[in-house]
């Protein structure tokens, strides 16, 4: 079974790095890659290419594998599957971005059954840092897939234990959410609300994506696995995490560095319309929202949060 990563971000570069240690043929394929010799030196330095990685910038080549790793930003991957869907015909494609389109308010597997509906979509999710995957250091993530226990045994490696699932919808969504409460818990610290305080948000917050994620038919189980509080444990506690090191420089009153990828601040837009139609209660993301928006200030929210009424557990 051939594998391609499409996408030379940081991620994308760590899974071709570890699916390719073991010696096995692997294609990255990336835009602007004909420079980049045997690292990525701009998304990931410090982490050279196995022998058996081959980097190309021929989309149509790298198309050709058997299974193909979509590691683009959920905001482009609808984009980017429309415009080369011709390429990917019968193909099974792995999405790895976490997010919810803001467009069409889908996640990325319902993208790919839409727009490639003869190809079988897959999710892989949960706790894991582009550095630490590049390193060889262990984690455990999700698979979600209608039939893949194949596909699981290809895909797993030294350092990274995957766990099969069927639920694709509680595995996307899981990896969504949590990057809302992870800008909530990076405004938190940010502004110096302390770590009881952030505690108290990983756990309300694990509460909405629980809410949300029943409402799209997502299995509960799913919701407490690896990709969902699994991520969510590890996205709000560690500044590696760009959706929390996105509210933390937020909530110092400081300005983020332009170009940084933050799906959760779209993730949180999107959830939040999603929400309100379907008249499910989000406070912690609609505070995002707000302090997002400039609508209201983090004391403001904190205000808003602190002041809901009182109820049971």
């Amino acid at each position: 079974m051939s594998i391609s990563i499409l996408g030379a971000g940081a991620f994308g570069t760590a899974l071709a790095i570890s699916m390719a240690r073991d010696g096995r043929p692997v294609t990255l394929w990336g835009r602007d890659v004909a420079d980049m010799g045997r690292e990525n030196a701009r998304r990931l330095p410090g982490h050279a290419f196995p022998d058996s990685l081959r980097v190309t910038s021929d989309l149509a080549q790298a198309a050709e594998s058997d299974v193909l790793l979509l590691a683009t930003p959920m905001q482009q991957l609808a984009g980017f599957l429309a415009t080369n869907k011709a390429l990917f015909h019968l193909r099974t494609l792995v999405a790895t971005c976490k997010g919810v389109d803001m467009q069409s308010g889908l996640g990325p597997a319902e993208i790919i059954a839409k727009t490639v509906p003869d190809a079988a979509p897959a999710i892989l999710s949960g706790p894991s840092f582009a550095v630490d995957i590049a390193a060889g250091l262990p984690t455990a993530l999700t698979l979600a897939v209608e039939d893949g226990e194949a596909l699981q045994a290809e895909l797993s490696t030294d350092n990274l234990r995957l766990y099969r699932s069927t639920d694709l919808v509680g595995v996307e969504l899981g990896g969504a959410l949590k990057n809302v409460i992870a800008i909530a818990c990076g405004l938190a610290m940010g502004a110096g609300l302390g770590e009881s305080a952030r505690a108290a948000l990983i756990t309300r917050g694990f509460a909405e994506m629980q809410r949300f994620a029943a409402l799209k038919g997502a299995q509960p189980e799913t919701l407490a696995g690896l990709s969902g509080f699994g991520d969510l444990a590890l996205t709000c506690t560690s500044s590696k995490s760009r959706n929390y090191a996105f509210g933390q420089t937020l909530g110092r009153g400081e300005t983020p560095p332009e170009g940084t990828t933050v799906e959760g601040r779209w993730t949180a837009k999107a959830v939040s319309n999603l929400a309100q139609e379907a008249e499910i209660d989000m406070p912690i993301t609609n505070v995002v929202v707000g302090i997002l928006d400039q609508h209201i200030t983090i004391r403001e929210g904190v205000d808003m949060l602190l002041s809901r009424p009182l109820k049971e557990e």
